[in-house]
């Protein structure tokens, strides 16, 4: 023990101030193999002893070693920095303080409670321990000289220090007083020092990870994730997984992708199906930007508000439905797809208002008018999104004033008839003309009769006899 000091701070040296676990909860089991030497001397007898720790360090004339392991413990941790112990030791003594013998036999077991003061050191690889027990020593041999036949109990109390290695390793030196009741000159002290071996420890989940190395100690795990499961098998984690129960791929965090298309299945509203990420993963065959399960028409391309269907022109005009006003029949765009009357219609239609008569001077309607009247009816009714302009002419006969409001009452009462049986207001313009366009000569009857007429046209034909009219004036 002489070179206990030396000792202490090679290991200062080699260890540092380093924070170990050691023997706590998580480590609860430790076995210690060593070597002890037992020394009659310094325990304050009378020769060949002496007084109490006097040459204490005395190893050369006092302490009775053997080359070999001759002491094993077995301890447990109990909480709160205690620690039961029990170990059995053997030696051969051949000194009894100052005094030499023959070699006797000593076997001893003990128990002890050590209290580690470890835990008020910062808890570091320096654990100085304190202890208190009592064992059982018997020290003869067969002849019964001496001391043999001793065979009794002893009160121990020991002081000791473990260098901790690492977690699990230790090296172990302690001293120890054992009082002798029956016979004092039996009293000794018994040196070990040995290398404690911890282990056990506790494993919540059985995963074969302790608790204290374990991240997930309700759960069962792998050492590679330090105790946590990685339930799908994927490599990832189930505390990074997006997706604990489903294998997928770290780049969608744990989830998969079952179609393939880059988006991960709890994002893909098609899992199944490779789509695209704008369509949240499903697909639009037709590239119309309506994704093919809402698509009425999958593979031709149509507008979203058509229900991804490309709008029909059932006519064939040109003219989508949704902008025709007459969806079965053929027309033109300058009637919002409705058809427009054509010279033979006009011609037909002023045939028929030839034959509209009124009375003498009057813009009254005669009633054999009535049947010519609805024949220019049902004609216009065929183009419902044309306007038709309805023109009154007169004679040179009279006043040109009295001619030009007359013309003018009788347009308005042939306008005001059609309108009276299903004409709108909005597809019929009037006008009176008087004497100003005639199509005869007013010198005879025959031509004065052909300037009294009604005429119908298309709106946009007013409009350009209007303006020929004013080049001519």
């Amino acid at each position: 023990m002489k070179h206990l000091s030396k000792i202490v701070m090679a290991f200062i040296f080699v260890l540092g101030f380093t924070t170990v676990q050691a023997q706590d909860a998580d480590n609860p089991w430790a076995i210690g193999l060593g070597v002890n030497a037992v020394d009659f001397y310094p325990v304050g007898e009378n020769a060949p002893q002496g007084g109490f720790f006097d040459e204490y360090f005395n190893t050369g004339d006092h302490w009775n070693i053997i080359p070999a392991i001759s002491k094993l413990t077995v301890s447990r941790y109990l909480g709160a920095g205690l620690v039961a112990e029990v170990g059995g030791s053997l030696n051969q003594i051949n000194k009894f303080g100052d005094r030499s013998i023959s070699d006797l036999a000593y076997y001893s077991a003990d128990a002890s409670l050590d209290y580690s003061l470890r835990a008020l050191l910062n808890d570091g690889w320096f654990d100085p321990v304190v202890g208190v027990g009592g064992g059982y020593t018997w020290i003869g041999n067969k002849d019964g000289e001496d001391l043999a036949n001793f065979d009794g109990a002893t009160l121990n109390g020991k002081l000791g220090v473990n260098f901790w290695f690492s977690d699990n390793i230790a090296l172990a030196i302690e001293s120890k007083y054992k009082h002798a009741f029956e016979t004092e000159t039996a009293s000794h002290f018994q040196h070990s020092a040995g290398i404690k071996f911890v282990f056990g420890g506790t494993d919540t989940d059985g995963d074969g990870i302790y608790d204290k190395d374990d991240e997930c100690p309700e759960q069962p795990g792998l050492p590679e994730f330090n105790g946590c499961p990685d339930s799908d098998g994927d490599g990832i984690e189930d505390r990074q997984d997006a997706c604990p129960n489903e294998a997928g791929l770290a780049e969608f965090d744990g989830c998969p992708d079952t179609d393939g298309d880059g988006v991960a299945d709890p994002d893909d509203d098609c899992p199944e199906v490779a789509g695209l990420a704008e369509m949240n993963g499903c697909p639009d065959a037709d590239g119309d930007g309506v994704r093919d399960d809402e698509d009425d028409c999958p593979n031709e391309a149509g507008p979203a508000e058509n229900d991804g269907c490309p709008w029909p022109d059932t006519d064939g005009d040109g003219i989508l439905d949704k902008d025709d006003d007459c969806p079965e029949v053929a027309g033109v765009a300058a009637s919002n797809g409705c058809p427009e009357p054509t010279a033979e219609v006009i011609s037909e239609l002023n045939e028929y208002s030839k034959t509209v008569l009124f009375d003498l001077n009057k813009a009254t309607i005669r009633p054999e008018s009535e049947e010519a009247l609805q024949s220019i009816h049902d004609i216009m009714h065929e183009y419902p999104q044309t306007i038709f302009h309805i023109e009154g002419h007169t004679d040179s006969t009279g006043s040109e004033a009295y001619n030009m409001k007359l013309s003018k009452e009788r347009a308005v009462s042939v306008k005001t008839w059609l309108e009276k049986n299903g004409i709108p207001a909005s597809r019929l313009t009037s006008e009176g003309y008087g004497e100003s366009q005639p199509i005869a000569t007013n010198n005879t009857a025959a031509g004065r009769q052909d300037n009294r007429r009604v005429e119908i046209s298309l709106d946009k034909d007013k409009e350009m006899k209007d303006k020929s009219g004013d080049e001519m004036n």
